[in-house]
């Protein structure tokens, strides 16, 4: 005599938690394989500078160059940011420095103080109100930080 009203499930079949257990253990190494894959292709293994994204693109001679290549990359990304706001807008020089950031977090740390030197220049170019027309949420305040900066 029974008496357990609950119904008795046969050993092989424990529900769908084990089923999705088993699909895990079985996809979540195949996934970390491919992901530490694709990581490892998108380093500069070569050590050569002119494949990276920072590379300056306008050099015209060898010895320009060259000192682009002993200068740190946010230095480089700098220059060209404020070039860039120069010949074009603050807003496109602030959404290539976002860009930027996002395929290169380890910049991020330098992204106030790029934020900031751009927001500098930003006023010295089109004067604090029209500069300050041209902001984005790119770190934080750093841009507008550097409007102020500059204007007072």
């Amino acid at each position: 005599m029974k008496h357990s009203t609950t119904q008795q499930t046969p050993r092989g079949h424990r529900g769908p938690a084990r089923r999705i257990g088993r699909s895990l253990a079985l996809v979540l190494p195949v996934v970390l394989v491919l992901s530490g894959t694709l990581a490892v292709t998108r380093v500069n293994w070569s050590g050569n500078r002119s494949d990276s994204v920072l590379a300056a693109t306008d050099v015209t001679s060898a010895t320009d160059a060259k000192n682009t290549a002993r200068r740190a990359p946010q230095d480089v990304l700098r220059d060209q940011l404020l070039t860039e706001l120069q010949q074009k807008d603050p807003g496109v020089a602030l959404t290539h420095l976002q860009q930027v950031v996002n395929d290169k977090p380890s910049l991020a740390e330098h992204c106030t103080s790029i934020a900031r030197a751009l927001g500098r220049a930003a006023v010295r170019i089109y004067g604090p109100s029209r500069a300050q027309s041209f902001a984005r949420p790119v770190c934080d305040t750093s841009y507008a930080s550097g409007i102020l900066a500059a204007h007072s």
